[in-house]
């Protein structure tokens, strides 16, 4: 019996990393012929995905998302503000994503990275139009004050599906949140009462006299998928993106209802049969991302 030969391993190996960079797109090609992906995904199969609540110690609320290996850390903190004339009984939500050079190599220092105000709009958009939050929920005092929430999201790795793992940060952080106490201070100011002034008795009757959550109803989860030929691609990688353009994203909430449809742009036409297939995945992946937060959220409350 022959041994094997580990230098004619090695030649092949390198062979076959030579033309996956030298013709990416054939490459993937003759995987796509198979119904593979180069990663042994079938084709309509999303990456694993990994939750953590409370990631930011200092946040109102926090969570860690990780798709694969794309990362998103989302952390919320909230203020006082005085409302608006045209809504004195809701507060405000402000959403802002930021991708630093440590997340990717074509991010640049000094540079703002051209997806980041895409991406925080369409998460503003998207949050808004679900009706996820009523806003209401953050009035304090009617036309007096209100809560702004004030939502960062850091990509930490970016590797593919970007708006997908930030929209699970974001919806984990929410789940995660919990407003604090505020009182009234000697000038008729609502203030937030600190960690160690929960304890003590206050001056002042407190506006909200302990920690709550929010009601959130109507939650939204997002699957992009890739449009190549008559192939759908689930949850592609980065690199995947940079050879096969066409994106789709499908938004939905947690009752299957229709929240958003986003294709920016590419060379194939979403066909209604297109479509539909990727709002049947979309269905499927719902399920999935529903019992990965509500495990996540068991596991805070059992700790």
């Amino acid at each position: 019996m022959g041994v094997p030969d580990a230098s004619g391993d090695l030649s092949s190996e390198m062979e076959v990393d030579a033309f996956r960079h030298l013709f990416p797109l054939r490459y993937f090609e003759r995987h796509l012929s198979e119904s593979i992906r180069p990663d042994a995904r079938p084709l309509g199969r999303a990456r694993d995905t990994t939750l953590a609540l409370g990631a930011v110690a200092s946040a109102h609320g926090s969570a860690l998302a990780k798709i694969g290996s794309t990362t998103m850390l989302a952390a919320i903190k909230m203020e006082v503000m005085t409302p608006s004339t045209e809504s004195p009984d809701e507060g405000c939500i402000a959403i802002d994503f930021h991708m630093p050079p440590i997340c990717s190599p074509i991010v640049r220092p000094g540079r703002p990275a051209e997806a980041a105000p895409v991406i925080s709009k369409q998460l503003s958009d998207t949050i808004s139009s679900s009706g996820m939050i009523n806003l209401k929920e953050l009035s304090l005092v009617s036309g007096k004050a209100a809560w702004m929430a004030y939502l960062d999201i850091y990509c930490l790795d970016a590797d593919g599906a970007l708006f997908d793992a930030a929209l699970l940060s974001a919806v984990a952080a929410f789940s995660h949140l919990q407003i604090p106490i505020v009182s009234l201070n000697d000038d008729g100011k609502i203030v937030l009462v600190s960690e160690e002034d929960e304890g003590a008795k206050l001056e002042k009757e407190p506006v909200n006299k302990e920690k709550r959550k929010l009601t959130l109803s109507s939650i939204p989860f997002s699957l992009t998928c890739i449009l190549h030929k008559n192939y759908i691609l689930a949850d592609p990688t980065a690199e995947e993106e940079s050879i096969m353009e066409t994106l789709v994203t499908v938004v939905l909430d947690s009752s299957a209802r229709l929240v958003s449809f986003y294709k920016p742009g590419g060379s194939v036409f979403a066909y209604t049969s297109a479509v539909k297939d990727c709002v049947a995945l979309t269905r499927q992946r719902v399920k999935e991302l529903q019992e990965i937060l509500d495990e996540a959220i068991s596991g805070m409350e059992t700790d």
